[in-house]
């Protein structure tokens, strides 16, 4: 097992403690206990919120609201940047801001965070400046990414209020991201289709934050669609919206509250070796490699890159795989599926901790005999949340189970939360 506690957490990368640190997230409180987790705050209650802290902030009300969810993803992990497969979910969980037309002049953003009561003001078009928190990189290179796309801001001024579980591997900094944008659009009456917002989000953490992240998150929170799950081809950016209705299944996540550090080493190291495997494959990236071919270069690779190649070629095969057993209800091929992933991120990608494998093999034990259909760890790994589809009558029941066992064994108090699949970014009210 490998674990994200003990000497390897002393190894992390507490410079780049960006995404612990990000004081846009309101409340990671705000997950749910069992025994009162079937629903969210409901959008309309965030919103509303984010209006009463906009004018107790500014003394006026917002003229826009906008909102982008969080997501989790259901299979296809550590394949976005790799040129493959993925299908994610938007989840209820939701970065809000309410906007309006600030009395400064200039392209600039005066924002409050409700998360920390502080405030920032960001030029747009200059260099961002170092005194800035953290979470105001996040949307001043948004901005700055928006105005060379010719969306400038002009003077506005916002607040931001956001539910989405801060470092759980849900998406958090792209919710940020793609309400920030979408924030810019509903201020000057356009609309930038979602592969653009999604590519340019996914720019500004290139660029501006200094995060290698694939599309995946941005184009989730941007283009989801409710009662869908979304099959991504990430080289293409074509999707196919596949339905998830069946009311008797329920979508349960688990935060094991062990947090996750995507700039650490680790990721940008496996993206490396990634692209060590496709170069020695004769490929433009591992989604155009096949495990025969993989098989025959089998002796000429290092044993590491060999194992991160089969994951992301056998990761993609099982996303293809669960579209069509979601498809045809087949509901224990979709398990298999899970778990099979689950095996690989542990095995061969080597991204999971005992933590994550506590929660997913608990949820196993429990089995279809208890309600379980499959599970997995989901985002980058070395901690944060695995995804359970679980039988709805029996959902109470299996958070009950999984969460005590995990604090009994562990010591740490995970949280929990069901979700069906929502809408991506929109306006709320403009």
């Amino acid at each position: 097992m490998h674990r994200c506690l003990g000497s390897a957490g002393e190894k992390r990368h507490i410079a780049l403690n960006y995404l612990i640190e990000l004081s846009c997230n309101l409340d990671a409180a705000l997950l749910l206990s069992p025994a009162n987790m079937l629903s969210s705050a409901p959008l309309e209650r965030l919103a509303r919120e984010v209006r009463q802290s906009y004018a107790a902030r500014y003394g006026t009300d917002p003229t826009w609201v906008v909102a982008a969810p969080g997501r989790v993803n259901i299979i296809g992990e550590h394949t976005d940047y790799n040129d493959g497969f993925v299908m994610p979910m938007a989840i209820e969980r939701y970065v809000v801001v309410a906007a309006g037309p600030a009395k400064s002049t200039g392209n600039s953003l005066e924002v409050f965070s409700s998360a920390t009561e502080g405030d920032c003001t960001i030029p747009v078009g200059e260099q961002l400046s170092d005194n800035l928190p953290q979470w105001g990189i996040y949307v001043g290179g948004v901005l700055q990414e928006m105005l060379a796309a010719g969306y400038p801001c002009g003077p506005l001024q916002a607040a931001i209020h956001s539910n989405v579980p801060l470092g759980a591997g849900l998406s958090s900094s792209a919710a940020l991201e793609v309400a920030t944008a979408t924030m810019v659009e509903a201020a000057l009456g356009e609309s930038m289709d979602e592969p653009e917002k999604a590519k340019l989000c996914q720019r500004a953490e290139n660029v501006h934050v200094g995060m290698p992240c694939g599309i995946m998150d941005q184009f989730s929170s941007a283009a989801c669609q409710a009662d869908r799950l979304m099959q991504l081809d990430c080289r293409s950016l074509d999707t196919k919206q596949v339905p998830f209705t069946n009311p008797d299944v329920t979508v349960l996540i688990v935060n094991s509250n062990v947090k996750r550090e995507l700039a650490s080493s680790a990721y940008p190291i496996r993206r490396g070796q990634c692209e060590v495997a496709a170069k020695q494959l004769g490929v433009p990236a591992l989604r155009d490699a096949d495990m025969a071919a993989l098989n025959k270069m089998a002796d000429q690779l290092e044993k590491v890159v060999y194992r991160r190649a089969r994951h992301v070629i056998t990761e993609n095969a099982r996303v293809q795989d669960m579209a069509v057993a979601l498809e045809s209800n087949n509901w224990a091929l979709a398990g298999e599926l899970m778990y099979g992933s689950h095996d690989s991120l542990r095995d061969d990608y080597e991204v999971s901790c005992d933590e994550l494998n506590l929660l997913v093999d608990t949820a196993h034990q429990i089995g279809s005999g208890g309600g379980v259909i499959g599970s997995r760890l989901t985002g980058a790994g070395f901690g944060g949340c695995t995804v359970t589809l679980v039988e709805t009558d029996a959902v109470e029941d299996v958070a009950q189970r999984i969460t005590q066992t995990y604090k009994t064994t562990v010591g740490i108090e995970p949280t929990a939360f069901t979700t069906r699949p929502a809408e991506g970014a929109h306006i709320v009210e403009s």
